[in-house]
């Protein structure tokens, strides 16, 4: 059984929430003893973040949320692995959320890290070098399409990290086509803590025209 609100409405309480936090306006709420004592009996969020684990973007204070109000995934670069699609597929199965969300951010260490691996040959030594292996098709992508900022390839791989996410959990495609659940795509901006929107489906009213200038 799904959680009760459309996606739209989860997604404009996310935008909601971002812009209080932007104008300095934060309300912290669903941080008490009540709330905390209403979810020892279970969860019930109603959207799953699949995000950078920097820490300049903690997900719950860009969007002004609290307890038990996001499944957040977090890992360097969002890059996806079996456990992230695991943990988006659960949310979505078990959890029944509304809405997914992929979010990359302004200044990423792992895309930087990608592009100077492609153009330089700096790839780092031990795990580390997973995350250039993992984010280093997207630059490839932007370049191809003649897109070569920084914030051009860091717009690309949320766009990649998409594709992947519907391409590898069954099902989820045809849950968003049917409307029963969202995507957005999002890149968090360090310098104004804002979000730009570079996609959306499944929430029933076409997508804007993308926000912002390249960089």
């Amino acid at each position: 059984m799904r959680n009760n609100p459309r996606p739209l409405d989860v997604w404009r309480r996310l935008q909601d929430g971002n812009r209080r936090f932007v104008e300095g306006h934060a309300s912290h709420p669903h941080a008490d003893e009540a709330r905390r004592q209403a979810l020892t009996g279970g969860q019930a969020p109603q959207a799953v973040v699949v995000a950078c684990s920097d820490s300049r973007v903690p997900v719950e204070v860009v969007f002004d949320v609290g307890l038990g109000d996001v499944f957040v995934v977090r890992t360097a670069g969002e890059i996806l692995d079996p456990a992230v699609l695991g943990s988006v597929e659960f949310a979505v199965r078990s959890l029944g959320v509304r809405l997914v969300v992929v979010m990359g951010h302004e200044g990423c260490g792992a895309v930087a890290a990608a592009s100077r691996a492609l153009d330089e040959g700096a790839i780092p030594g031990g795990l580390q070098r997973v995350l250039v292996e993992k984010v280093a098709p997207s630059v490839l992508a932007a370049r191809r399409q003649g897109r070569t900022a920084p914030g051009d390839f860091e717009r690309v791989h949320v766009e990649e990290t998409i594709e992947q996410l519907l391409g590898r959990i069954n099902g989820l495609q045809g849950d968003i086509d049917a409307g029963e659940v969202g995507l957005v795509g999002l890149r968090y901006r360090l310098g104004d803590g804002s979000v730009e929107t570079l996609r959306e489906e499944g929430l029933g009213h076409p997508a804007p025209a993308r926000q912002g200038s390249p960089g």
